[in-house]
Formats: structure tokens, sequence, C-alpha cells
């Protein structure tokens, strides 16, 4: 009961040396390389689930935003697992780190900026000024539009942080409530009980959606630059 609410976001530490890496690597794992004619259950229901969530990302775009789709499809494959890794006991949430996620939604945001500005230059730049805006708030309007448009990043890296970590926290104090009613109310403490998991249920579904949430943002980004 003494444990530190934020214990489970610090960094582990072996033998003095952070163990970040190897644990980011770890759900690579998960989805081995298929080298056989025919796969079993678990790479080919892996593999209907990936076509599926690459579908849906990739249907409104045009073909040059179309071989992005590699890129997007490994992003969420990423972001769902090292989420779900989040989930076993013990363990640590990479996405839990504001530092980590703005490290990827900041090149990622940049790349489609990059290229609307290379591949529609009056196009991007007409979205910093909606059609029709009076002359006096011309340079308002340009400066609010800019300023929206370099807070996508922050934006999509708040989102994620905030959920996993508000998500992470609730179990915590839920469990520990269990725990402490053990001793004072058998029944109160079977209430919670059922609670919690009700909650890590979700808090599995609020995993594989907030991987969808920040690639499908990406993938929208994409679209209006290409």
């Amino acid at each position: 009961m003494n444990e530190n609410l934020f214990a489970s976001f610090m960094v582990p530490i072996t033998l003095g040396i952070p163990i970040t890496t190897l644990i980011i690597m770890f759900p690579t794992m998960l989805f081995p390389t298929p080298n056989r004619l025919i796969n079993n259950r678990m790479i080919t229901i892996q593999q209907r689930l990936t076509k599926l969530t690459s579908k849906q990302l990739m249907m409104t775009h045009n073909p040059k935003g179309q071989t992005w789709s590699l890129m997007l499809i490994s992003l969420f494959l990423f972001i769902a697992s090292t989420n779900l890794l989040g989930m076993l006991p013990h363990s640590f949430t990479p996405t839990a780190q504001l530092s980590m996620n703005l490290g990827m939604a900041i090149p990622l945001w940049a790349g489609t900026v990059f290229i609307g500005f290379r591949n529609k230059t009056k196009m991007s730049l007409a979205h910093l000024l909606p059609l029709g805006t009076p002359t006096f708030l011309i340079p308002m309007l340009v400066m609010i539009e800019t300023i929206s448009l370099f807070i996508q990043p922050l934006a999509l890296a708040v989102r994620l942080t905030a959920n996993i970590t508000a998500g992470h926290l609730l179990l915590h104090l839920i469990g520990s409530a269990t725990l402490a009613l053990m001793s004072i109310n058998l029944f109160t403490a079977l209430i919670t009980f059922i609670i919690l998991t009700l909650l890590v249920i979700l808090e599995f579904a609020v995993a594989l959606i907030q991987a969808y949430v920040f690639t499908l943002l990406v993938s929208l980004y994409l679209q209006d630059n290409t």
C-alpha cells in the first residue's frame, strides 16, 4: 500500500542500465515473419486484422498517399503492441511517456507538412487563410491557423499520453482500494473487484483504440497534404 502511485511509469533499470530500448523492441517478437506457404491460425488472424486496418486507413487516400500504407500500419502495430504490453503485471508502458510520443508525433507531422509544401505549395498556404476572410482579419487568422498547425503534433502526443496514463492510474487506485476493502468488507471488495475487471477489459480496448486514433490522425494529416 505504500507503493508510489507513479511507480509503473518510471523507466525500469537493471544493473544500473535503463532497459527501455529492450522493452520497446520486445513487441516486434509478437509479429513473426511468415515463412510457410500455409500459416497457422495466429499468423492468419494477424494478417487479416492488419489488412482490414490498412484498408480502413487507406480508403480515402490517392495513389501518392497509399505509398505510406506500410509506414502507417507499422506505426499502428507498434503503438498497439506497446500499449498492450503495459497491461501485463510488473511491466512498463513506453507510450505513457510524453517524450516518446513527441518523438513519434513530431517527425510524422513534419513529414506530412513538408510533403504538402513541396507538392501542393499553394493549397498548403491557402489552408492558413479561410476563403472569404475580411481583409482586417487576415493577419489574425493567419497567426491563429499557423499556431494551430504547430499544435497538431503536441495534441497527438498529449492525447495518447493522457489516455494511457489516466487508465493505468485508475486501475492502480481501484486495485489498491480492492485490497484494502478485503479486510474490511468482503462484499464491497467483491463489487470493486468486478468494477476492476470491467475496467481492465475497457483498458485493453482503449489501448487498441488510441493506437488507431493516433495512426488515423497522422493519416488525415497526410491526406490533406498529398
